[in-house]
């Protein structure tokens, strides 16, 4: 299988895999028990947060393991705006946000908060005066994504913070898409939230980091685990390997991240060319290494999909967590494309897996699959 759905969800790294796999076989102690076989689990998801807290540039004791990125955003949407009803129940987002964020807001919406959406301009750019236009005297939290997970676009967080904290309003970046390629560094933020399969990791962990000074709420109650603010069995072997495979994604960064843009760039390339009423949708240059988000006059996305499908090659329409929808991208709706544009709208993502042979495989079944698909039509 070619496998092109990178944004999705990477492969498991062997040497991540390697190092999860004690924690999976031989010490498998609960980290919150107190004998011997619990501490030895414990510690480990110790120096699991504090190597991840010296990547990312947080304070260990403000990062906490989540589930994944979905769960970090909740948490922190929900968690902050719990604890700040008193200054307000406004909130701020950008409309091309993950779904994390945009319908966690909406259900604070059903008990009495007020949401404002923020649209990107036709490149898929959020502007910072428009976020900054967007707030009111009683908001609280304003979120933009780092880099959206459909079209690739890099958001210019550094400015865009500085009018969010200007207004002393908490604001959140969503590092889904960002984490293991660009430095936490280029996003700042009072929280962000990122998934470690999103850079050859396990499924089933992220982390949310919080500056210290803020107070949030938790979503999940029971046990004391994350210093009593996420309930649950601390998953030991996916937080370990969810620092190794962040240590290794950045050792490896900028090696993989001029090669796996090469391959993309010879993709669109060799796409434009070939195709016909082919379109590169977000903008052509501040945009993620691995993304290609690229119409196809004439042609439907999801025919496209199935079509790439049963020839092995696996590419997406959008988000992997709305792919079942039927609803059209609210991404490229935001970003006012033709309705035609956002209908036959396909995400190409590549990965430091994929090699140049494949590359040229793919544009010549995509120019097999467009032109059965518009033939049908014709």
């Amino acid at each position: 299988m070619i496998y092109l759905d990178n944004a999705a969800t990477t492969r498991l790294d062997s040497d991540v895999l390697e190092a999860m796999m004690p924690y999976l076989t031989d010490v498998y102690g609960n980290p919150s028990s107190q004998h011997s076989a619990g501490r030895r689990a414990a510690n480990a998801v110790t120096e699991a947060r504090d190597k991840i807290a010296g990547i990312v540039g947080a304070a260990p004791s403000g990062l906490y393991f989540t589930a994944g990125g979905t769960e970090a955003a909740n948490t922190a949407l929900k968690g902050i705006c719990a604890a700040n009803t008193g200054k307000g129940r406004h909130i701020v987002l950008s409309a091309i946000e993950h779904p994390a964020l945009i319908e966690s807001a909406r259900d604070l919406c059903a008990h009495g908060w007020q949401l404002t959406l923020v649209y990107p301009d036709g490149d898929g750019i959020v502007s910072p005066d428009a976020v900054e236009a967007a707030m009111r005297p009683d908001t609280v939290f304003a979120g933009v994504m780092a880099a959206n997970n459909e079209v690739g676009t890099v958001q210019p967080i550094r400015e865009i913070y500085e009018r969010v904290k200007a207004r002393g309003v908490f604001f959140y970046c969503d590092c889904v898409q960002t984490a293991g390629v660009l430095p936490f560094s280029d996003f700042p933020a009072d929280g962000i939230g990122f998934a470690a399969h999103k850079f050859y990791g396990p499924k089933g962990v992220g982390c949310l980091c919080i500056k210290k000074g803020f107070r949030f709420e938790r979503l999940l109650s029971g046990g004391n685990q994350e210093r009593g603010l996420r309930a649950g069995t601390t998953y030991v072997a996916g937080a370990v390997g969810c620092a190794a495979a962040l240590e290794k994604a950045y050792a490896d960064a900028g090696r993989n991240n001029a090669r796996v843009a090469a391959l993309r760039d010879e993709f669109v390339e060799r796409i434009l060319a070939a195709n016909c009423g082919a379109h590169l949708n977000g903008d052509a240059h501040r945009r993620l290494p691995a993304n290609a988000n690229i119409s196809f006059d004439g042609c439907d996305g999801e025919q496209v999909v199935f079509g790439l499908d049963l020839m092995d090659i696996a590419v997406s329409t959008g988000s992997a967590c709305s792919s079942g929808a039927v609803t059209p991208s609210h991404v490229l709706t935001a970003m006012r494309l033709p309705e035609e544009r956002v209908r036959s709208a396909v995400r190409f993502t590549f990965g430091k897996y994929n090699t140049e042979e494949e590359v040229l495989r793919t544009v010549q079944c995509v120019k097999t699959v467009t032109e059965r698909i518009r033939k049908g039509a014709r």
